[in-house]
């Protein structure tokens, strides 16, 4: 196995669903497990958080959270996916920090959907696949939004990529850099 864990964001965005299910197909594969992250921040953040502090607000926050991710799941399966198995985990946190922090071994894999293409989409959306790309310890895969052509700026997105192709292009992209 090439792959220890495939860990994936689920944020209940345009280009979640695309990344859980290529995920799927990869942990599927590899034989590893697939864990399903939502990442949530309190309306406001943290900062509005502390000045008024509510143990109620919380727990309704983290409900609501973890009510969009089996929705999120649902929606992308249909159900609990045969032959995968599927760990979800709702975070509170920072998507971006909260991803790279559960994806911390070199043998993770981390997919993350690519967000919005167009300079409105790189201002606003994309935040989290950016960070994440350049702060993880693993390979990053970045899945585009469904509709988006499937090729990037650099290099074309393969829908037959393997964990192991993966795994080879982060090595060689990590000796670049030494």
């Amino acid at each position: 196995m090439f792959a220890r864990r495939v860990i994936v964001g689920a944020s209940a965005s345009p280009g979640s669903i695309p990344a859980l299910r290529y995920a799927g197909s990869l942990a599927r594969r590899e034989d590893a497990p697939l864990i399903a992250v939502h990442a949530w921040v309190p309306p406001g953040g943290d900062l509005a958080d502390r000045r008024t502090p509510s143990p109620y607000l919380r727990k309704v926050w983290a409900d609501a959270a973890a009510r969009r991710l089996t929705e999120e799941l649902e929606v992308a399966w249909g159900g609990e996916p045969p032959g995968l198995s599927v760990q979800p985990r709702v975070v509170r946190g920072e998507p971006g920090q909260v991803l790279v922090d559960i994806a911390c071994d070199a043998e993770d894999l981390l997919v993350v959907g690519a967000g919005q293409r167009g300079w409105p989409g790189r201002i606003w959306h994309g935040k989290v696949s950016r960070y994440c790309v350049a702060r993880a310890n693993c390979p990053v895969l970045t899945v585009p939004p469904a509709g988006l052509p499937r090729y990037g700026h650099a290099r074309p997105f393969h829908g037959d990529l393997t964990v192991e192709q993966a795994m080879q292009d982060w090595a060689r992209e990590d000796l670049g850099r030494m």
